[in-house]
């Protein structure tokens, strides 16, 4: 079985697993021994032999349309991220791999520092490739990292909780991780990101539970609150735009979301950094990490 068909194969018993029969005005039955809907059960509502659904679900190497595919989706309630994220598995013509990121152009940085609000450049597994100054104020464990540690997912499962100064870590950490797993169908079979998911599910039981979990999403604008030292909760909002010619680069530009916020931010520079820097608990970065 290759990768990508046992990813395929993984995501659709996840997804499977968490449509219950009521769901679908099926009734509960009885010595239902697996969770949500049996195979038999989708194939019927989708429309698709069992046998074949069986062998997609097993990962043998079978074609499957955009239509029936699209019949698979509207069984399984995907939202737009997981309907995307099932046709790439399925190597769908449509949604066939980009190719591997590129460099960032030299001008980027130059947009970066022409702005007074924190902004960075992530790639699409979160490792941080470029700043401007008032992310490194707010952030400044992250940026001066290297390796998996200088990756924004690496560094918030792997913060211990007493140094965290993400207030709403709980509702924002899952959807970063379910963004990364989305993105992870463009790079299957490839060492580093493979590598980077073992070792970090290896660190981290939290981590590893959460991709466990196949849950993707796509990026859009976030509520994100931290708290800092002097300046207090900060309520920031994010605005994630591409960068053309850089595959998976994204401009992520962190909005005062209340004036409070925004008297804070101003006075950034001169105050100290967020609680989170406690080099006290840091984490080692294990053997194989890539280089910054």
């Amino acid at each position: 079985m290759t990768t990508s068909r046992a990813e395929l194969a993984a995501f659709l018993r996840s997804r499977r697993a968490r449509i219950g029969p009521a769901d679908v005005g099926l009734p509960p039955g009885f010595r239902r021994r697996t969770p949500g809907l049996r195979r038999e059960e989708l194939a019927q509502l989708a429309g698709v032999g069992v046998t074949w659904y069986t062998w997609l679900e097993q990962g043998r190497p079978i074609n499957a349309s955009v239509q029936v595919l699209d019949a698979i989706a509207r069984t399984l309630r995907l939202d737009e991220a997981e309907r995307e994220h099932l046709y790439r598995l399925a190597d769908v013509p449509a949604f066939t791999a980009r190719p591997a990121g590129c460099p960032l152009e030299p001008q980027v940085q130059l947009i970066l520092d022409s702005l007074t609000l924190p902004a960075c450049v992530y790639n699409g597994r979160y490792d941080l490739l470029a700043c401007n100054r008032a992310y490194a104020g707010l952030f400044p464990e992250l940026v001066h990292r290297r390796g998996y540690e200088r990756n924004a997912i690496w560094h918030l499962y792997m913060t211990a909780e007493c140094c965290m100064p993400f207030v709403n870590l709980a509702d924002e950490l899952p959807l970063m991780t379910a963004t990364m797993r989305a993105n992870f169908a463009r790079h299957l079979g490839e060492p580093a990101w493979e590598g980077f998911v073992r070792d970090l599910s290896a660190a981290s039981p939290a981590f590893a539970a959460a991709w466990q979990s196949h849950d993707v999403a796509v990026p859009g604008s976030r509520l994100k609150i931290f708290r800092h030292a002097d300046a207090g909760d900060l309520r920031l909002s994010t605005s994630s735009m591409l960068l053309a010619g850089t595959p998976e680069a994204r401009l992520i530009v962190y909005t005062p979301a209340d004036e409070a916020t925004a008297g804070g931010l101003a006075r950034l520079p001169e105050l100290a950094p967020l609680t989170g820097a406690c080099a006290k608990h840091g984490r080692a970065l294990p053997p194989g990490g890539p280089p910054s």
